[in-house]
C-alpha cells in the first residue's frame, strides 16, 4: 500500500512538472506571445503620437503609462497594457513606487465594458485580473478588465462580513486564494503589486508564482484575490480563472 502510494506521488509531480514545463516551452517559443506587445509598440502608441489614431486600441494614456484595447474574447473584456516593456507580474518594475498603479488605472478604465454594454453596469460586476508567470499566454503585462463569474460574487457576497485588512485563506472556485480588503483610497493610493510583494511572506522573491485579482464589495471597498502556483494541483495561478467573459451576471 505505501509502495502504490509513493508511486502515486511521484506521477502527480512527474504530470505537474511535465505541465510546467510544457507551458514555458509554449511561452519561449511561441511567438505569439509577444503579440500583444507588438500591436501596443508598433501600432497603438506610434498611430497617436503620429495620427492622433489609437486604433486597434481605444485609448491611448502616455501620461499615465497605458493603453486599453478590446480584447477578442468575449464581448465586453477589455485590456490595459503598459507602454513600456513590462513582459509580467514578476517585472521589479512594478515594485517602484513611481511606476503609475495599473491596477487602480484598470479600475477607472471599466467605462469601455459600460459604454459597449450600452447600460450602466454596477462595480459588482466588474473584475480585474493579472495571470502568473506560468499562467499567461502573453510576454507583455495585461489586465484582464472583464465581469466576474456569479459563483465568485455569491461567495464573496457569503464572505464579505469576515473579510478585513488581513490575509485569509478561501476556496475561491477551483483554488485556495488569499483574500485581502482594501478601501477604494488605499487602491488608489498602493498598487496590489506592491501591496501583495509587501505583505504575503516569500512573495517578493517569487512574484511570477503568483496570480492577482480584484473586485467590488459593498461601501466601495475592494477584495485583492491572490493565488499561488501549486505544481502538485496542477494550479498554474491564472486569476483569470475568476472571471467570466461571457458577462452571465449581465443576463
Amino acid at each position: 500500500m505505501q509502495e502504490r502510494k509513493r508511486v502515486i506521488a511521484i506521477l502527480i509531480v512527474f504530470v505537474g512538472l511535465l505541465t510546467i514545463f510544457s507551458t514555458s516551452i509554449v511561452l519561449v517559443f511561441n511567438s505569439k506571445s509577444e503579440k500583444l506587445w507588438q500591436i501596443v509598440s508598433q501600432q497603438c502608441l506610434p498611430g497617436q503620437q503620429l495620427k492622433s489614431d489609437p486604433q486597434p486600441c481605444r485609448q491611448v494614456n502616455i501620461a499615465n503609462g497605458y493603453v486599453v484595447m478590446k480584447d477578442r474574447n468575449g464581448p465586453l473584456q477589455f485590456l490595459l497594457i503598459p507602454v513600456a516593456k513590462i513582459t509580467g507580474i514578476e517585472t521589479q518594475k512594478l515594485l517602484n513606487p513611481a511606476t503609475p498603479n495599473f491596477f487602480a488605472e484598470a479600475w477607472r478604465a471599466r467605462h469601455f465594458m459600460e459604454e459597449k454594454w450600452g447600460k450602466r453596469i454596477d462595480d459588482g460586476i466588474y473584475s480585474l485580473a493579472v495571470n502568473s508567470r506560468w499562467g499567461r499566454t502573453q510576454n507583455q503585462l495585461h489586465i484582464h478588465i472583464s465581469c466576474l463569474r456569479p459563483d465568485i460574487r455569491q461567495r464573496l457576497d457569503a464572505l464579505s462580513s469576515t473579510l478585513d485588512t488581513t490575509w485569509q485563506t478561501h476556496r475561491l472556485g477551483e483554488h485556495d486564494y488569499q483574500l485581502r480588503v482594501v478601501t477604494r483610497d488605499e487602491f488608489k493610493r498602493t498598487s496590489p503589486f506592491i501591496r501583495l510583494a509587501h505583505e504575503l511572506p516569500g512573495a517578493r522573491d517569487h512574484m511570477g508564482h503568483y496570480g492577482l485579482a480584484v473586485a467590488a464589495l459593498g461601501d466601495g471597498k475592494r477584495v485583492l484575490m491572490v493565488v499561488k502556483r501549486n505544481v502538485l494541483l496542477l494550479n498554474l495561478a491564472s486569476a483569470e480563472e475568476l472571471q467570466d467573459h461571457s458577462c452571465a451576471l449581465l443576463k
